[in-house]
């Protein structure tokens, strides 16, 4: 239900633009048709829903699927475009799940990183957004954000909350990468290095 989606597009959008005067850059790098991998640094349970509020089409993500055992909040996280993921495993399901969204034209939001940084500081990247790249063929949009993991800064002016979606990583660099855990590595570490310009031009701008 689209109507659920965008309901809860635009009540990220309000609360973040009004209360923490959001700063949004780079929406023109996300293409207008086609599926790709949107891949920011993790710094907050807030990312997902508000990373992809922002983007200029709509986004799916992945969620823990104890949350859908509810049959109320499943509900809502599925019409917000979440999908289950088990957490701790290689999850099957949930990595074709992701190809079939990209295959359909679609963009899915993937953390290198794999987990939060409560530091802000960026982590060791996982390989499985290389390994899921490759198998789908995608572009990868890396994204930057920043003070997530400081609202109350943020709110009070201390802090600026920022967003900045990179120029995408060709799908034709991915493919191009060598097979098995070398290149996805190679296409994970490629994917925070863009990560880290964005947030150093940043900073010297």
């Amino acid at each position: 239900m689209k109507i659920v989606y965008y309901a809860g597009w635009t009540f990220f959008r309000s609360i973040t633009k009004i209360l923490f005067r959001i700063k949004i850059s780079g929406k023109e790098n996300i293409p207008k048709t086609g599926g790709f991998i949107l891949a920011p640094n993790h710094q907050s349970y807030l990312d997902p829903p508000v990373v992809g509020s922002w983007a200029p089409r709509a986004v799916y993500f992945m969620t823990k699927a104890e949350l859908f055992e509810n049959a109320i909040l499943g509900w809502y996280l599925f019409n917000t475009n979440a999908r289950p993921v088990k957490r701790g495993a290689m999850d099957r399901q949930a990595i074709k799940t992701i190809l079939d969204i990209i295959d359909k034209g679609h963009g899915v939001t993937i953390f290198p990183e794999g987990t939060r940084s409560v530091s802000g500081e960026f982590l060791e990247p996982k390989a499985g957004i290389g390994m899921i790249a490759t198998k789908a063929q995608c572009m990868i949009i890396p994204t930057y954000v920043n003070g997530f993991n400081r609202l109350s800064d943020c709110f009070w002016g201390k802090g600026k909350l920022t967003i900045t979606y990179g120029k995408a990583i060709p799908a034709e660099w991915v493919m191009a990468q060598e097979k098995g855990k070398i290149g996805y590595n190679a296409i994970a570490q490629r994917v925070m290095a863009e990560i880290q310009k964005i947030k150093d031009n940043l900073l010297n701008s």
